[in-house]
């Protein structure tokens, strides 16, 4: 299986912003890991802090990848034309969000994004990324 893991805006900052929230481990140092986990499986991994970046991606995975684990970051809230690229594509997405949107600020609550998704997996931390994983190998 192959799976693009793309994390959207302030997500390299992971491990350094908000540890408080985040947690003080890097987001680059854990996907490392998870490589490591699941040998078997092909793990790309992007981030952008520019939404066209994110759109094309996100266009750019059919017939390519198998699966999409997405953490668009504050662009979950804002951005129509991400939720768009997600709904327009049929590579199955998996959102993932580090900190529980739902106890945060109000403007975090909605997630355009959640509608197209698979599935959510929210507050559990960087290992949200290895249970969208594991989904979305259990899922074929």
């Amino acid at each position: 299986m192959k799976v693009l893991i793309l994390n959207g805006p302030n997500l390299n900052l992971v491990g350094k912003r908000e540890p408080e929230v985040y947690g003080s481990r890097s987001l680059d140092d854990y996907l490392a890991e998870l490589q490591s986990r699941f040998p078997d499986h092909i793990l790309h991994t992007f981030q952008s802090n520019v939404e066209g970046e994110i759109i094309n991606a996100l266009q750019e995975t059919e017939g390519i990848y198998d699966g999409i684990i997405l953490n668009a970051g504050g662009y979950s809230h804002t951005s129509i034309a991400i939720a768009d690229a997600v709904a327009a594509i049929s590579v199955p997405v998996v959102e993932v969000h580090i900190s529980n949107i739902y106890a945060r600020e109000p403007e975090r609550h909605v997630s355009l994004i959640s509608r197209y998704a698979r599935g959510c997996i929210v507050g559990l931390g960087l290992e949200g990324y290895e249970l969208a994983i594991r989904f979305l190998i259990h899922r074929k």
